[in-house]
């Protein structure tokens, strides 16, 4: 990943990450520094907390969680859970399947961006876009969770 740009946030684009993030996924973000990272060749940018890469923009003006920021923050909503037999697939950046969810947060809307907890460890492992509403991501078959980001991609590797 090749950086294009790098400049600290100016004090309303931190307040907007950070009440996106309160109302999104039910944390709170530090006072800290936040620097923006923009890149040549991916379609997404990064914001660093203190030089960790642990929020990314998808969409333009739209933040959410990387699985690193994930797993400092520990988010309580937008939350999917599977069980230890989808560990491997996910580690190799494979789609969310039915069986392998063991709870879902009722409040994921269908195209929502949702964090991937593994049911064991409770670590996180990927961060996707939700197919289907929360209520309907239990079950026997079919992909649900489009998988965007995952432990051991390219951002999850990517140091400065």
């Amino acid at each position: 990943m090749k950086v294009k740009s790098r400049h600290h946030l100016r004090a309303d684009a931190v307040a907007k990450i950070r009440d996106t993030m309160a109302e999104q996924l039910d944390i709170e973000l530090p006072d800290a520094s936040f620097e923006l990272v923009e890149f040549d060749d991916v379609e997404y940018d990064v914001v660093l907390i203190d030089g960790s890469p642990d929020v990314f923009y998808l969409e333009e003006n739209v933040p959410f969680l990387t699985v690193r920021g994930a797993n400092t923050y520990e988010p309580s909503s937008h939350v999917v859970t599977v069980d230890a037999g989808a560990v491997a697939f996910l580690s190799n950046g494979a789609d969310v399947m039915r069986p392998g969810i063991v709870e879902a947060d009722a409040d994921i809307a269908a195209g929502d961006l949702v964090v991937i907890n593994e049911e064991t460890h409770g670590k996180f492992l990927a961060v996707g876009r939700a197919r289907v509403d929360g209520t309907e991501l239990l079950g026997d078959d079919g992909k649900v969770v489009d998988t965007i980001h995952y432990v051991g991609d390219e951002l999850y590797e990517w140091t400065l």
